[in-house]
This record gives structure tokens, sequence and C-alpha cells, in this order.
């Protein structure tokens, strides 16, 4: 099997469905056709799907009725993976379908020129012009959240004026943004998140996301890495927790401040999650909707396979940043106390 484009895009096409339940959890299946709201994964019915082939054409292809756009199952998990290079995406694929990966890149100067452009560069570029988030609009939304990170992660940077563009129109704007770096345990930037703000404050008096369909945009290499929270290379890290979004993971940082957490931004991601050497146990944060669940069933099977013992944390409302806003910490802690091995318990949550 050469793994051509045209082939993989075939037999992606042989496991259509199982391929929109993977990449496009937020939909579900209407007839011959998987209905969700676009390539990006986003709820709604405007993008169709192909299950099975028929006089309308093969498996796999798609149309999105609002946008206009249309594609294969490459591009599906080019885009709802937030994946750029066609390697990445036909790694991804390979990876689904239990294929053999190519060899890697090779490491001479073609190679590093190779790895060097991109969006990796790119999201480094928009790290390094941002600024730290105290006494920023950034710091204000997560406060907001009852998120209280800011004096300890290095991991999180605000920029007043960052580019948006709107995939459907095409119109671009710019907002401010908090940029959370996605990295690889040794602590190399490999992309980011980022989150756009309102400029002025909601009814209650807090900074709020921007009014967009999609306030949350990620660039760069994301599988395999994370937005790191409290990740310290040098040192080993025998429990820690994971989970797919940012404010999930930063709210159980917030009242377990000695645990690292990583935020994979997506089930996806999460599933491929690199685990850190030595690590014994991972608590895998879940929403309270099924969506992710693939991502944590992928997940802690690997860690399984891995020697790794995974127990998933659920939370009492939606996702644990409900459960601190609404709660508060206390109840949190307190919920969480529940669901720790008592030994974690013991080393990670406040007394009493």
């Amino acid at each position: 099997m050469t793994g051509s484009a045209s082939e993989l895009a075939r037999h992606l096409g042989d496991h259509a469905e199982a391929v929109c339940r993977e990449y496009l959890s937020n939909g579900y299946r209407s007839g011959n056709y998987w209905m969700v709201g676009d390539v990006r994964n986003t709820r709604g019915r405007s993008m169709h799907v192909r299950l099975k082939a028929n006089a309308k054409g093969p498996a796999g292809k798609w149309v999105d009725e609002q946008s206009g756009e249309h594609g294969d199952l490459l591009d599906v998990i080019k885009q709802s993976c937030g994946l750029v290079e066609f390697r990445e995406v036909a790694d991804e694929a390979r990876r689904f379908l239990s294929m053999p990966l190519p060899p890697p890149r090779p490491t001479g100067a073609q190679g590093q020129a190779a790895a060097t452009r991109g969006s990796p560069d790119a999201a480094r570029r928009l790290f390094g012009i941002s600024q730290p988030i105290v006494g920023t609009l950034a710091e204000r939304y997560l406060a907001g959240r009852g998120i209280l990170l800011t004096a300890r992660e290095r991991a999180l940077r605000f920029h007043p004026g960052c580019y948006y563009r709107d995939l459907v129109t095409g119109e671009t704007q710019t907002l401010p943004a908090l940029i959370a770096a996605v990295t690889s345990l040794d602590g190399r930037l490999t992309g980011l998140q980022r989150t756009y703000l309102s400029p002025g404050l909601d009814p209650s008096g807090r900074v709020g996301k921007a009014q967009l369909i999609d306030p949350r945009r990620s660039l760069g290499h994301l599988f395999g890495n994370a937005i790191w929270l409290g990740l310290d290379p040098r040192m080993p890290i025998p429990v820690m927790a994971a989970g797919e979004g940012f404010e999930t993971m930063a709210s159980l940082r917030t009242v377990m401040p000695a645990l690292p957490v990583a935020a994979a931004t997506s089930a996806n991601h999460l599933a491929g999650l690199t685990f850190p050497p030595g690590c014994r146990r991972l608590y895998i944060a879940a929403d309270a909707d099924a969506a992710g669940r693939h991502g944590i069933e992928r997940l802690s099977r690997r860690a399984g396979e891995a020697g790794i013992l995974a127990m998933v944390l659920r939370p009492q409302l939606g996702d644990f940043n409900d459960d601190l806003r609404h709660l508060g910490p206390a109840h949190l802690a307190a919920g969480l106390s529940d669901q720790l091995l008592r030994e974690d318990a013991r080393l990670l949550l406040p007394p009493g």
C-alpha cells in the first residue's frame, strides 16, 4: 500500500461511519448520511457526509450546504484535528486505520528545512509577541471563571489584537485573545490555542468570549502534545490529569495546584496524548455529555497498555469549570476527594 491520498480516502470511506463517530462526534446519523454543523465538528446539520456509496458518489464525500465547502474524509481529519501538512493528516489516518506508519523524515538539512516551515513557527512567533496576562483582559476573563493561575503558569499569554478570519465569509478582524501554549513533554512549543475575548465587559461586569461561532482556534502541531499546566520536564510525573478543554483542566489545577494537568484541546488529541516518563496514574477529566467518550476510551486503553492506571473524574454539573463557578472551589474539592485514590487526595487536595 503506497498510502497515497486517494488510497487513504478510499480506505477511510470503507469505514465512513466509524470515521464520523470519531472525528465528527457532535453529529449524528440520518439515513445514509452523517449530519453535523461543519467539518470542524461544530454542532448543527448543515454538513452531511455520505456513509455508503450510491449513485450520487462514493462513501466519505461531504458537502457543507451553508459554506459551500466539500471534500473527503482526509479533509475531515485535517480540519477536526487542526492539522496542517499532508504528512500529519496521512499519519493520523493510518493510525486510525491501524496501518503501519511511514519512516520518519530525514534528519539532514533538507529534512530540517521542511520541519521548520509552517504553523509551529507561526505559533512560536505569535506566542513570542504576546505579553504576560497579569493585569490584562485575559486575567480578568480567567478570574471571572474562577480560574486563578496567573502567578504560577508560563503557558499563558495575552495578545490585545489577534487576527481572526471568518472561515465562511472570509472577513477579518482583530480581537483580544488569551493565548495558551501547546508544548511537547520536553517543553518545546509546537502550537497554541487562541481564545478570542470580547473587548468590553458583559452585563455582569466580566470579560466573556467574543461573540463568534468558533471563539477558539488552534494552530500548530497538536497531536500528542497539550497545554501543560504544572509540567516540569526535569522532574518525573507519577500522577497527572488530562482532558479536552483548557478551562476544564485549569479548574482542576486551581483546586489542586500540585497536580500537573494537560489540556489536549479536542477528543481526538486527547486520545493520542503522549504520556510523560514515569507516569503511574492518570486521571481523565470527563464532561457530562458523551461527545468525548471515544477519546476517553481510547486514552484509557492506551494507558492500560502502557501500564498506567487510568481513572475517570466526573463533574457534578456540565464540566469542572461549571462546578468551580457555580458550586465553588470547596465543593469542587470535596467532589474530587471522593473520586481520587486516598493517597492522591491526601497529597493534592487542601486539608478539610
